[in-house]
């Protein structure tokens, strides 16, 4: 009967290894193309990737370097995704558990006083005894699954590619954290050229207006001269506290990424001796599927969902638990250990789905979708990741043709700006000319340094997009 049971059981459990038996996973298909587009023709692409540097090997700035590693161990972003980590590790071991055999042991003492006459109708011979004292030692198995359709081991499957999901999710983080912070502080940096600018250009015309009025109390230049000179001096002032502000602003957004309170940040290298120019190409657009964390996150959480909907389907079968006991019970606390006082127990339930209401199949269509949702995930991420480098390459390239552009057109109006001066001193030309000049060439600074930041912020969306800033 014993040798009949066990052939049966393996049987089932071979039958249903079988049913439940799974193709290998794969990750949907996705169309990768040759090369990204706005790539430089004549770079040849290969395995090497300018995402494949570290961050400190991209960002030479000692300043910045120690910015980004406050960061890293203090930002909020990365402190939560940390947490979630933590808890996608403990729900994988509590999925881990449900794996194994659970025991716990128990024990009891009662002590029951009975009337000496012997009213309960127990005869205790010497009707000195009036206590007894019943113990009871036990070492439970509780209700265990045999996981013989393997539901509880998709379960953990699913757990387990979950944990991997948010490890992910952490790595991108980190990737957004550090390019978030060189951006903020290149802009911090873009701010304080345009304040070196404005309080260089208003030192000039102040010279300008002195002379101005020095030659007005002489009668060589009138009121109106006067006014207009006054008029870019004031303007150059008003632009000052503006950008102080803007300065403190982004002072403060840098000290939030930073985990810290508002404060004055150290700078380093000034934005024109920044060095972020990508040496190594941008690399296979094969191999951005691998770097990229947040791919990689989009590929576990599909993973998780296809074990989820094997789990599913699980459920249709029976579930076999075990549940026993093993310990000793006696009314004799001397003898509560011994062989006649020995007791166990063991036994078997089988639990097959007969009517649900449609629940089971309900929880599979569930599981379905949410399995295609992942699907339709994974493949938008993978077109974002290409169009976010693609757009970064197009921006560094463009910047860099209008910032030579645009140096070229502030030293014309430099040069400009001083024959103007010159024309006016000599009384050749009028003053209205010369501030004109003085005025676009005030702008065409500005203008080249925003462009200057623009460039080096596109090779930090760059090195981002190609999935860089994460690895240790």
């Amino acid at each position: 009967m014993r040798r009949r049971l066990s052939v049966s059981v393996i049987i089932i459990a071979l039958f249903g290894n079988l049913a439940l038996a799974q193709k290998k996973y794969q990750p949907p298909p996705v169309q990768t193309p040759p090369v990204y587009r706005a790539e430089d023709a004549t770079a040849q692409p290969g395995p090497q990737s300018f995402g494949d540097l570290k961050w400190f090997e991209v960002f030479k700035d000692d300043q910045l370097q120690v910015l980004i590693r406050t960061a890293v161990a203090q930002n909020y972003d990365l402190r939560q995704s940390m947490a979630r980590i933590n808890a996608a590790r403990a729900q994988l071991g509590l999925a881990r558990a449900d794996q194994f055999p659970n025991f716990a042991a128990s024990g009891n003492v009662t002590t029951t006083r009975l009337p000496q006459d012997g009213s309960l109708g127990r005869d205790l011979g010497d009707r000195t005894q009036r206590n007894i004292s019943f113990g009871q030692v036990l070492l439970n198995l509780l209700n265990f699954e045999v996981d013989i359709w393997g539901r509880v081991k998709k379960i953990k499957n699913a757990r387990a590619a979950d944990l991997r999901a948010a490890e992910e999710d952490r790595n991108t983080v980190l990737s957004t954290v550090v390019s978030t912070v060189a951006a903020a502080y290149l802009q911090l940096r873009e701010l304080d050229l345009e304040l070196e600018i404005s309080q260089r250009t208003l030192a000039t015309r102040e010279e300008s207006l002195r002379i101005i009025k020095l030659r007005a109390d002489k009668g060589v230049a009138t009121a109106l001269d006067v006014r207009q000179a006054e008029q870019l001096v004031y303007s150059a002032r008003a632009a000052i506290p503006d950008l102080q502000r803007a300065i403190e602003q982004e002072e403060n957004l840098i000290n939030l990424l930073l985990g810290q309170n508002p404060a004055p940040i150290p700078r380093g290298r000034e934005l024109v001796a920044q060095e972020l120019t990508p040496t190594v190409p941008a690399g296979l657009p094969s191999v951005l599927l691998q770097r990229r964390p947040d791919i990689r996150s989009a590929e576990q959480t599909l993973e998780a969902a296809n074990f989820s909907v094997e789990a599913a389907r699980a459920a249709y079968f029976p579930r076999i638990s075990l549940s026993g006991f093993l310990g000793g019970d006696s009314t004799a606390l001397s003898s509560l250990f011994t062989g006649a006082g020995s007791v166990w127990g063991f036994g078997a339930q089988v639990t097959q789905p007969i009517f649900t209401a449609g629940r089971l199949k309900s929880n599979v269509k569930l599981n379905k979708a949410q399995q295609e949702s992942a699907i339709v995930s994974y493949q938008s991420t993978v077109q974002g990741a290409f169009r976010e480098v693609s757009d970064a390459l197009i921006a560094y390239r463009k910047n860099r043709e209008v910032r030579a552009q645009q140096e070229l057109l502030v030293e014309t109006l430099k040069e400009r700006s001083r024959l103007a001066y010159l024309r006016y001193e000599g009384g050749v030309d009028s003053l209205l000319n010369a501030l004109d000049a003085d005025r676009d060439y005030f702008n065409a600074q500005l203008d080249l340094a925003q462009i200057k930041l623009n460039e080096l912020t596109a090779v930090v969306q760059l090195y981002r997009a190609l999935g860089g800033g994460w690895q240790a």
